[in-house]
């Protein structure tokens, strides 16, 4: 761990960054404009993980495959999970993003069925697996539960595992879209049983290099382990909203290049 009253000087330049950062205004360009385009609850957090998903490569192509997703799911993603015909699916063909292709899409949409008919939805998974100190064990559990129906092996490695030292950095940034109040109507907070305090930082090559150069981060992986420490660091800032400090990490490498 970092020293204490080290972190602590750092507290009111990242501050500053989250408030200049954390604003609507810059959501444009980033994945989690495509949940935006949505109001209901199921539809926000269905289209949020799927998009989060894919949420790695280029991001033009991120939004244009954000934007096909939201076609094959007839702009209506909890109605069409729940009431998709095999002929609905076919709408899947051709769809391909990276390595998450055709019949990874069908599988995910199966899947999201599955859970919300018999595990009461995606926050009840998370709920029901947290700790007292982290969301962690949580996305272990779901990735068992998501994955309990017939399915390709390789389709697997489309949602991380932090018990595999996994970073985990698109569905912990899922969590965060899901999770975090926020004042400034960036992230959704629609998730009112789970606490932001339980957050983990989306860790990812641009933010753990801003983590090291600011002394919050030592560990050279981006793994679960990193994760952890730069947990317990940013839980030092602010133990209520540590995520936040996401805003400012990569604020700071995407446009400030620090």
């Amino acid at each position: 761990m970092a020293n204490l009253s080290k972190i602590q000087k750092l507290k009111p330049f990242l501050d500053e960054k989250v408030e200049l950062y954390n604003q609507f205004k810059f959501i444009a360009t980033d994945p989690i404009s495509i949940p935006h385009k949505f109001q209901k609850k199921e539809d926000i957090e269905i289209v949020g993980f799927l998009i989060a998903t894919i949420a790695w490569g280029n991001r033009k192509s991120i939004l244009n495959n954000g934007d096909k997703l939201c076609e094959i799911l007839q702009f209506e993603p909890y109605d069409f999970i729940l009431n998709h015909t095999e002929q609905d699916l076919k709408a899947c063909k051709g769809f391909v993003h990276r390595t998450f292709n055709t019949e990874d899409l069908k599988y995910f949409i199966r899947a999201l069925k599955f859970i919300y008919e018999e595990h009461n939805g995606l926050e009840s998974i998370f709920q029901k697996h947290q700790t007292k100190n982290s969301l962690q064990p949580a996305i272990h559990q779901f990735k068992s539960i998501f994955f309990q129906l017939d399915h390709e092996k390789r389709a697997e490695k489309h949602v991380s595992d932090p018990e595999k030292n996994s970073a985990a950095k698109r569905i912990n940034m899922f969590l965060r879209w899901m999770i975090r109040r926020d004042t400034n109507g960036v992230d959704f907070g629609i998730w009112k049983r789970l606490s932001p305090s339980l957050l983990s930082c989306p860790l990812d090559v641009h933010s753990g290099r801003i983590a090291r150069e600011l002394g919050l981060l030592q560990r050279m992986q981006n793994d679960a382990k990193a994760v952890n420490e730069l947990d317990t660091n940013l839980r030092l800032l602010d133990p209520k909203d540590p995520v936040k400090y996401d805003f400012a990490l990569f604020g700071l490498g995407a446009f400030e290049n620090f």
